[in-house]
C-alpha cells in the first residue's frame, strides 16, 4: 500500500516536470497550432524561390483605407512567435513588425475609401494585394493570399482559406498590414478629431457609431457603408443618392402609351 502511494506521488512529480513551462488552458479551450512554413519550405526544395505571403487589413471598418502586404521571409532568419495578427496582442504585433522588417523583403499597398466607393470592398481589397505582390523588391515565383480569391499575381498563386493562421508567410503580411493600418489610423485621429480612431481604428464599435451620428462622415469615412449612410443623411441629406422606385409609375412612359392610343 505505502510502495502503491509513493508510486502515484513520483507518477505525479514526473508529470509536473512534463508539464513545466507549458501554459494551462481554460477548460472548453482548444489550443490552435501556431502557423508554419512548411508549405514554402515544400516548394523551395521544388527549386521555387522568391515564395511570398500576402494578406489584408481593414475590409471590415466604416473609415480609412485597406491596407494589404506582401512578405517574402528569409528561410534562416525567420522571427520566433510570428502568428495571426489577431491572435498577437498590439504589443507583440509592434515587436514582430520591427523584427519582420528587419529581416525579410515587403511591400505594402492602399485602397483609398474612394476606390472602396467605387470598385466595392472585395475588388478594392484584391487589387491592393496585387499591387503589394507586384511591388516586392524581387519578383516572387510563387503567392500564398489569405481568404477564397486568388490576387492578380505574375506567378502562381495559391489561396489559402484561413491561411494567416495556417501559412508563415502570409501571418508575417497580416502582422505588417495590421500593424501599418493601425498606425495610417492613429494618423487620421489627429487630422479628424472626436471620431476616435486612434482607439477603434474605424470599426464599427458603438463609440464610433455614436461619433458618426452626432458629427457626421469625415473624408475618411466610407460613403456606402450602411451606417455612413444614415449619417449622411441626417447631416448631409443632398449629398446622398436616392435608390429609384422601381413601383413608381413613369410619367414618360405613361403619357407615350396615352398618346398612341
Amino acid at each position: 500500500m505505502i510502495r502503491e502511494k509513493s508510486a502515484r506521488k513520483s507518477d505525479n512529480r514526473s508529470e509536473k516536470k512534463a508539464g513545466k513551462g507549458k501554459a494551462e488552458l481554460p477548460k472548453g479551450v482548444i489550443a490552435v497550432a501556431p502557423p508554419s512554413f512548411r508549405r514554402e519550405r515544400a516548394l523551395i526544395k521544388r527549386g521555387v524561390w522568391p515564395v511570398a505571403g500576402c494578406d489584408e487589413a481593414g475590409r471590415g471598418p466604416l473609415a480609412g483605407p485597406v491596407v494589404a502586404a506582401a512578405v517574402v521571409l528569409d528561410p534562416k532568419r525567420i522571427p520566433k512567435g510570428i502568428d495571426d495578427s489577431k491572435r498577437l496582442t498590439a504589443e507583440r504585433r509592434e515587436e514582430l513588425f520591427e523584427e519582420i522588417c528587419a529581416t525579410s523583403s515587403f511591400a505594402v499597398a492602399f485602397a483609398s475609401p474612394a476606390r472602396i466607393d467605387r470598385d466595392n470592398i472585395l475588388r478594392a481589397s484584391l487589387w491592393a494585394l496585387a499591387r503589394a505582390v507586384r511591388a516586392l523588391p524581387e519578383t516572387p515565383q510563387h503567392v500564398f493570399v489569405d481568404g477564397r480569391d486568388k490576387v492578380d499575381a505574375p506567378c502562381g498563386c495559391d489561396a489559402v482559406i484561413g491561411g494567416d493562421g495556417i501559412v508563415m508567410s502570409i501571418a508575417a503580411a497580416s502582422i505588417i498590414a495590421k500593424v501599418t493600418r493601425d498606425r495610417l489610423m492613429c494618423a487620421l485621429a489627429l487630422d479628424c478629431p472626436g471620431y476616435g480612431f486612434e482607439t477603434h481604428k474605424g470599426y464599427a464599435v458603438p463609440e464610433h457609431r455614436e461619433a458618426l451620428d452626432r458629427l457626421g462622415p469625415s473624408v475618411h469615412h466610407r460613403r456606402f457603408f450602411a451606417p455612413v449612410i444614415a449619417a449622411r443623411l441626417k447631416h448631409f441629406p443632398e449629398t446622398v443618392e436616392r435608390e429609384p422606385d422601381l413601383f413608381a409609375a413613369d410619367t414618360s412612359i405613361a403619357s407615350g402609351i396615352s398618346a398612341a392610343v
